[in-house]
């Protein structure tokens, strides 16, 4: 029987798998994931952690045996059962595919919906409305699935249901208001048959479940950004008056919110990475506030509030504009793996998001597309380059810098923002 110690921070939904499958399996698992046992951000920085788990993300899983196993869905697969795995063949194969259904298909669009709801991300309207609609798919699959069936995979709960119902938790804490839920009455009874079972209780607690959909809160998004450091203001009286400011900033640091609870949803590894200096430091400042383009773009109407708006503003010399298509169109296949392509790659930029905009489009259907999209970047270069970790997907990408003064580039400006118009250098709208 497996034993051993699970890392992570508190309330992380990833670690709760793992968890719930000991529950049911009789692994004896220990779990650090407070001080002085484990401080998030701190202990999964050091040598000896990085050492056996070189990503430094959590939950991480060291045997007593010695076995030091990353990535959740392997963890809690290590500690469970052949009841929870499936006992056949064909229901582990099952098994496996509903783990991954909620990877590729409930977990994207779960975050994009509720991380602005949770002060994580910024609040983008068209991509929290695309969100819902992939929910609204998932929960249809899911429905669907659910109609005869009291589980997932066979008679018992088993990892599907496990890694499944961890997924939706926050979908259900936070969104699925009681009108959004109704047209899935299977999903919902199966997601509290769940939750109720005594092995999840023993983990999650009571799970409540939403009675009015959350919404993207300004003022917590704000407390949750890291504070920019002002240099001291230099004051009369030498020494002696610096030290009330030192205390002031000692208060300061004392009121900063704990982070843990809110990055139950986020990827760990962005807060655990060590702080890099700023690949555009050394670009001279720009006039064009990227974010309250953004804010345009979000939240008022493309073709007469945000396109104006971003011609009027745009730093010729700051910045500047390029179009991409992708290379290997003859390989897209299903149109939603295309579009989990464009918004992957959306996700592993997440920390250029201050200094780029893109609208990349997907155009065709199954077996028949291809993407495209422009790009605004800090700088006149490619911004891919000035990090290693920018540069994962841009190589599948040929790369074009347009003249913005051109009515080439105003065109497809206007088109590729408003995602409508004759695209005629694709070819089909």
């Amino acid at each position: 029987m497996a034993a051993g110690t699970l890392y992570t921070y508190p309330e992380n939904w990833r670690a709760f798998k793992a968890q719930i499958a000991a529950q049911y399996s009789g692994a004896r698992l220990k779990v650090a994931s407070n001080p002085p046992a484990f401080t998030f951000g701190q202990t999964n920085r050091t040598p000896a952690f990085l050492n056996n788990f070189p990503l430094g993300k959590v939950p991480a899983y060291q045997g007593d045996d010695g076995l030091c196993l990353f990535e959740s869905n392997a963890i809690a697969y290590y500690l469970s059962n052949d009841a929870l795995r499936g006992a056949t063949p064909q229901a582990a194969a099952q098994v496996l595919q509903w783990v991954s259904f909620a990877d590729s298909e409930i977990i994207p669009p779960a975050s994009a919906w509720v991380f602005p709801t949770l002060g994580i991300m910024q609040f983008n309207k068209q991509a929290t409305e695309q969100a819902k609609e992939d929910v609204k798919r998932a929960l249809t699959v899911l429905n669907q699935h659910l109609t005869t069936r009291t589980f997932l995979v066979g008679e018992r709960i088993s990892l599907a249901d496990i890694t499944v119902a961890c997924s939706m938790i926050w979908l259900y804490k936070q969104v699925l208001e009681p009108s959004f839920r109704q047209p899935y009455p299977n999903v919902t009874r199966w997601f509290t048959t769940c939750v109720n079972q005594p092995q999840f209780k023993a983990i999650l607690g009571e799970v409540k479940l939403c009675e009015k959909m959350a919404q993207f809160d300004a003022k917590k998004f704000a407390e949750m950004q890291p504070k920019k450091e002002t240099p001291p203001k230099k004051e009369k009286g030498g020494k002696e008056a610096a030290k009330p400011q030192e205390k002031k900033e000692k208060k300061k640091e004392e009121k900063k919110p704990a982070p843990e609870e809110e990055m139950d949803d986020c990827d760990a590894a962005l807060a655990a990475e060590p702080k890099a200096k700023d690949p555009f430091a050394a670009l001279p400042k720009s006039a064009f506030v990227m974010d309250e383009f953004k804010r345009k773009y979000s939240n008022e109407d493309t073709l007469t509030v945000a396109i104006p708006h971003f011609w009027e503003h745009f730093d010729r010399e700051g910045y500047s504009i390029w179009y991409c298509q992708y290379k290997y169109p003859d390989e897209l296949e299903q149109t939603f793996k295309s579009c989990n392509l464009i918004t992957g790659m959306f996700q592993r930029l997440d920390k250029l998001r201050k200094n780029a905009f893109a609208s990349v489009l997907l155009f065709g259907g199954n077996n028949d597309s291809s993407i495209s999209g422009i790009w605004v970047f800090r700088g006149q270069e490619l911004a891919f380059t000035l990090s290693p970790d920018w540069q994962i997907d841009y190589e599948s990408y040929d790369w074009r810098k347009l003249d913005p003064n051109s009515d080439e580039c105003k065109t497809m400006v206007k088109e590729y923002f408003a995602w409508e118009g004759e695209f005629k250098h694709v070819g089909s709208e």
